[in-house]
């Protein structure tokens, strides 16, 4: 590059970080009277500055990452402005120094742990025998979870999750959509090792759970958020499944009154159901439940039972309504925009995606694109 060329360019980024700070008298006229007069009447107020990125008051970019991630890893999330990382904790009991090891390995890449997933519990969430030392176990994880500033602790409590109804869909242009049929799959038997359980059952023992750890969550400020149902049947293996209604999510966040007793708002599962995902997004953000968020779309053909996973953009999911809910809420804890789908360019790469019809690094790049441009437009409308 020419030393004229070099010169014409930093010039060129220096007037275009002054125009960015507002720092542009020196294009302005010196002679006041040339100074229009539309110039000198009262201004409305400034646009917001950009870039618009995460802060203290807005939502934070994450992605599941892994907490075994290499540091090579993690830049390459850094560079697609990831800045949060989710992933399922160690076994439980958790303690601080084995928290304090993951935390570490993000910071040398500038980055966060937003969220652990918990589990190891299954006595509870069938009501067995030994449910009170599981139990034991996640009030240790979650005080020492507190202890090093883990924000969010995840889990799920399902009887039994139907798997076996995902089937991969091609796409545009060919790329995997993740399709889910249940007319295939809800007489399956249940698992011997499982057995059936009543709904009722499961909400006494999910009752018991929530009264003994959600306290102790709160005590160590940390939140935990339950992820929804998903597939959202009813049935699974001769076990009714709960947590997959809009009014199930109701009753959960009834049980304990606490922001520590919170969800995964997941806008993909609500439209799975058939509820409105801002109407959704609405009612558990008013009452501060909202405790982590999968950012993802779907076109359902059959509420609860019929639906295929999509790229965001062309869903039936409001993806921008439900990013100016979460802003205007004033929602801080992480985005997550999920399952990426199956792109030739990854599946070339010899990825071995957890879904059928998903993919891998390329389409985790074009979720979170799609999802900070969504949050960008949120920002600025809504004046930030």
């Amino acid at each position: 590059m020419s030393n004229t060329r070099r010169e014409f360019l930093k010039q060129s980024g220096n007037l275009t970080a002054a125009s960015a700070l507002g720092l542009t008298a020196a294009c302005q006229p010196s002679d006041q009277s040339q100074v229009s007069s539309a110039a000198l009447k009262p201004q409305s107020a400034k646009p917001p500055l950009w870039p618009l990125l995460e802060g203290p008051n807005t939502p934070k970019m994450c992605y599941w990452i892994g907490r075994n991630a290499e540091p090579a890893t993690l830049r390459n999330y850094k560079q697609i402005g990831v800045d949060y990382g989710a992933m399922g904790g160690p076994p439980i009991p958790w303690t601080e120094n084995e928290l304090q090891s993951i935390i570490d390995r993000y910071a040398a890449q500038d980055m966060k742990v937003m969220l652990m997933m918990i589990g190891g519990f299954p006595n509870t969430i069938y009501g067995r025998e030994g449910r009170d030392q599981e139990i034991e176990q996640v009030q240790q994880s979650l005080q020492a979870a507190g202890a090093v500033g883990l924000p969010v602790v995840e889990y799920n409590f399902y009887a039994h999750r139907l798997m076996e109804g995902y089937h991969q869909v091609e796409g545009r242009g060919g790329a995997g959509y993740t399709g889910f049929d249940y007319s295939g799959v809800k007489d399956l038997l249940a698992d011997p090792e499982i057995g059936e359980h009543r709904a009722e059952d499961l909400w006494a023992n999910l009752t018991y759970f929530l009264e003994a750890v959600i306290p102790v969550a709160e005590a160590a400020g940390v939140r935990m958020a339950v992820h929804p149902n998903d597939p959202p049947i009813p049935v699974s293996h001769g076990s009714d499944q709960i947590l997959g209604t809009f009014e199930d999510w109701k009753r959960l966040v009834d049980i304990v009154d606490s922001p520590a007793n919170g969800m995964t708002f997941d806008c993909g599962v609500t439209r799975e159901t058939g509820a409105d995902p801002v109407e959704v997004c609405r009612y558990l953000g008013e009452r501060d439940r909202i405790n982590h968020v999968h950012f993802r779309n779907v076109l359902v053909e059959k509420p609860y039972e019929k639906y295929v996973e999509v790229f965001p953009d062309n869903g039936m999911v409001d993806m921008f309504a439900v990013m100016q809910e979460l802003v205007n809420m004033g929602y801080t804890f992480g985005l997550y925009p999920e399952h990426e789908r199956g792109l030739d360019y990854d599946l070339d790469q010899g990825i071995n995606p957890y879904y059928p019809g998903g993919g891998g690094f390329a389409g985790i790049t074009y979720n979170v694109a799609y999802a900070r441009a969504m949050m960008q437009a949120s920002l600025a409308l809504r004046g930030k």
